[in-house]
């Protein structure tokens, strides 16, 4: 089976989470959905905006290079898709039927199944380039398919599902993964440093070590828990309750209930809860985010202007790539931060992309793309990672893509 990864025109609904990486690369539960579906297929495609193409080929050049195998059936896979056990399960057992059909929820397209010899649009297509094919006959003519699919329609959807499925998950990771058990529901995949009296608890879910992972003594980590490969967690801390940790995060102080993406920073003390973390985030000493109203009511978000009702009581921030936070910085509950923004004080309002954040002084001005391209090659210094082209153009596609964000917070800017 070929599978071939899209975005569609809705990724948008993602930002700030999507704003500089594609949707098939957000972490949910230890997964994402790339590296969910790679043992199910040989020929894997990632369909991706203009803007990431050369981030794509450069980070993951199979999904550009590897060419599709017209005999096979081909899986249209909407990049929103959530990587959960359910849904590999579900397009597994689709695809072995055999059965072309499609999946939608209202009018967006989620999912199609197309019968082998079936023409598609060329490798250097683009996602926008693919959407005509998306709504040509070829697609919507074919017979509804009667699978249901997890998906994010917006960021607090990821959270969401990261609570929702993260056993399934590490289940899954670990009938295919090789773990082994070192203590009753804990389990390591390799070499790891582990500090004295570390409390292990997997009453509520298994804990999963990823090698080369480092955890300071005296913590407490409560199942479900991922931690991935070099990540380093610091004494004294407690990680608990879904906790998804991807590779070379360093991780302290109170955590609960959410995703950190590669490369982040929250070492010092403080609380995060029910939150996103994109990459290159630093969250500095004492910085806490609130994610429970004192209503306890449900939370309500606002994107770009959109106010939608979550459902969800227990809801803190979606944090986007390259975010920074001055010490004891405070985050209300349910606030979105755009990527390349620094906060200082506290965070009342959604901030948007490439702002110092100091509305607590009156003051809330805006950053140019040099400022954060300067500030990236910093960062990756620090990590022995190389500043590639593509790193850089990055950040300036990304202060383009988001110049409407900061019209919209009404804030009077100044460079």
């Amino acid at each position: 089976m070929n599978i071939v990864l899209f975005e569609d025109a809705a990724v948008a609904k993602l930002y700030p989470i999507t704003v500089g990486r594609p949707a098939y690369a957000i972490s949910c539960a230890s997964y994402t959905l790339v590296d969910l579906l790679t043992p199910c297929s040989d020929a894997i495609r990632g369909v991706v905006r203009p803007h990431l193409i050369e981030l794509q080929k450069c980070d993951r050049p199979a999904l550009h290079q590897t060419a599709l195998d017209n005999a096979q059936p081909t899986l249209l896979l909407n990049a929103v898709v959530a990587p959960t056990a359910a849904n590999r399960l579900a397009l597994i057992e689709w695809a072995a039927a055999n059965k072309p059909g499609a999946i939608y929820s209202g009018d967006r397209l989620l999912a199609a199944l197309l019968p082998a010899h079936t023409s598609l649009p060329g490798r250097e297509a683009n996602a926008y380039e693919l959407r005509d094919y998306l709504s040509s006959t070829a697609i919507t003519k074919l017979p509804a398919a009667g699978h249901k699919l997890t998906w994010f329609a917006y960021p607090h959807d990821v959270v969401q599902a990261n609570l929702d499925t993260f056993t399934d998950n590490l289940e899954l990771r670990l009938r295919e993964g090789a773990y082994q058990e070192k203590q009753d529901g804990l389990f390591l995949a390799g070499s790891a440093q582990i500090g004295d009296h570390v409390v292990w608890d997997s009453s509520t879910g298994p804990i999963i070590v990823e090698p080369d992972a480092t955890i300071g003594p005296y913590c407490y980590v409560r199942g479900p828990v991922y931690i991935g490969r070099g990540a380093r967690i610091l004494e004294h801390s407690a990680i608990k309750d879904s906790v998804s940790l991807a590779h070379t995060t360093k991780i302290g102080g109170e955590v609960e209930g959410t995703v950190i993406e590669p490369y982040s920073n929250k070492q010092h003390h403080g609380f995060l809860g029910h939150s996103y973390l994109g990459s290159w985030v630093n969250l500095g000493a004492g910085t806490s985010n609130s994610d429970l109203k004192n209503t306890y009511g449900t939370v309500k978000m606002e994107y770009r202007g959109e106010k939608v009702a979550t459902g969800m009581q227990f809801l803190g921030a979606i944090v986007g790539d390259y975010a920074k936070t001055a010490i004891n910085t405070g985050i209300f509950t349910g606030k979105t931060v755009g990527v390349c923004s620094m906060l200082y004080g506290f965070v009342t309002t959604n901030v948007a992309s490439f702002v110092n954040y100091a509305r607590l002084f009156g003051q809330v001005t805006e950053m140019t793309a040099d400022v954060m391209i300067a500030t990236q090659e910093r960062m990756f210094l620090r990590r022995n990672v190389t500043q590639r082209a593509c790193d850089i153009q990055l950040i300036h596609d990304m202060y383009l893509l988001t110049q409407d964000e900061r019209q919209l917070a009404g804030e009077p800017l100044a460079l």
